[in-house]
């Protein structure tokens, strides 16, 4: 049950109870009325709007905006009525308005259905239809109008709190489900297609020849969808940045990107390298690396989404594409690379590190001077123009280390102007 229905169902019964209580004030006080058949008329009316409209109050789909400032209009007009059918004296005395406390169900209503703003804007029009009727600001007066401005507003928030309470829980149990789902498609792969891979990876392995490269895409595999299955993400769609001969890009597909599987949540908006991407929706940068994981790449990332602007991390992938290209053209085949996610208060960090021969001192800015400019453009180049920064760490004979920083912020001025003119 939803936690606004026992609110609904209390502002109905509110509604009935006070109607019957000005409707029995109205009737004690009838002969002491200056016009009583005017305030018969307005209580009749009253009385058919009540029944005609009972039912708009018992739920927040029923309750529409045209009945909420109908019901308003209803307890203003009888507010600015009631000088014209009683007496100064009984006014002044501080006598009840021909609604009298029924007006504050009107109010009550704006703050069930649009929160405290509709609340204070509800309660103010009668609190000024109040001021109004009275011609001055008595103390009984001024009491019963804020009273019933606080009481609005209060109700309001709550139920604004309450609403916000009620989607983090269903959004918990959301989370819970898809949780118990995961773990348990978890069990039925690990009981089935993992332990399949393995064991073609071993024969074709102890076969050799053709079997052996069988074996070895089925290894890949193998790791690849563990890496799946352990952390949860789904990968966005995305393609090999540079096509391989025909048997390279049937083995390295998964270490360096062919995954294509349709990414969750924030994956949604992430978009493969090489296309136009919304450049303000929020993407998961993890969802951009995980299809790099396989045989040779080991993917970690933290468990929360790690999030840029999916502009910004199409191009910080595309770096990452290129870096592991270089480990595979210059530290081997057998090289294995690990990519590592950090989450940072103001960047994000990418971590690519590699356990083959290292780089020369020099070497780097010597390519770039023969007209190599993979590294000056794919990846410097790229995160120049997101305003962040790529630096080597490199010892001959103990592999090579690629730290990639973007700010989670926009690029600087020059960075654009840079970009626009490239």
């Amino acid at each position: 049950m939803s936690v606004e229905l026992p609110l609904w169902r209390a502002l109905t019964g509110y509604r009935v109870l006070t109607l019957v209580y000005a409707v029995v004030i109205f009737s004690l006080n009838y002969t002491e009325y200056a016009h009583p058949l005017g305030g018969a008329a307005y209580m009749a009316a009253l009385t058919v709007w009540m029944v005609l409209t009972w039912r708009c109050t018992t739920s927040a789909e029923r309750c529409s905006r045209r009945f909420l400032f109908g019901d308003l209009a209803f307890a203003v007009a009888g507010i600015l009525l009631t000088p014209l059918v009683d007496t100064h004296a009984r006014i002044v005395g501080g006598a009840p308005t021909l609604p009298s406390i029924w007006t504050a169900g009107a109010a009550l209503g704006f703050a069930i259905k649009g929160g405290w703003r509709w609340a204070a804007g509800a309660s103010s029009v009668v609190a000024v239809a109040n001021l109004v009727e009275r011609q001055e600001f008595a103390r009984d007066t001024v009491h019963n109008v804020l009273l019933v401005w606080v009481a609005s507003v209060a109700i309001g928030y709550v139920v604004e709190v309450a609403r916000a309470s009620e989607r983090t829980l269903a959004r918990a149990l959301q989370i819970e489900a898809a949780t118990r789902e995961r773990e348990r498609l978890a069990r039925d792969i690990h009981d089935s297609v993992l332990q399949v891979l393995a064991m073609v990876q071993r024969r074709g392995a102890a076969l050799g020849g053709e079997a052996a490269e069988l074996g070895r895409m089925a290894g890949e595999q193998e790791v690849a969808l563990r890496t799946l299955v352990s952390s949860g993400l789904v990968p966005a769609k995305r393609q090999a940045t540079a096509p391989d001969a025909a048997g390279t890009a049937g083995t390295e597909g998964t270490a360096y990107g062919a995954g294509e599987v349709d990414g969750p949540s924030y994956g949604d908006n992430c978009v493969p390298e090489g296309q136009e991407a919304l450049a303000d929706e929020p993407c998961d940068v993890r969802a951009l690396l995980a299809p790099h994981a396989g045989a040779g790449v080991t993917f970690s990332e933290p468990g929360a989404p790690v999030l840029l602007p999916a502009a910004r991390a199409a191009e910080l992938s595309a770096a990452v594409s290129a870096a592991l290209d270089n480990v595979r053209v210059h530290a081997g085949p057998d090289a294995h690379a690990w990519i590592l996610v950090e989450d940072e208060p103001e960047e994000v960090l990418v971590t690519v590190r590699d356990d083959g021969p290292g780089i020369p001192e020099g070497r780097l800015a010597d390519a770039e001077r023969e007209g190599r400019l993979g590294v000056a453009l794919s990846i410097r180049g790229r995160l120049r123009d997101l305003g962040g920064r790529a630096e080597w760490i490199s010892v001959p004979g103990q592999g090579t280390e690629v730290e990639l920083m973007v700010p989670k912020g926009g690029a600087p001025e020059g960075g654009r102007r840079a970009k626009a003119g490239a």
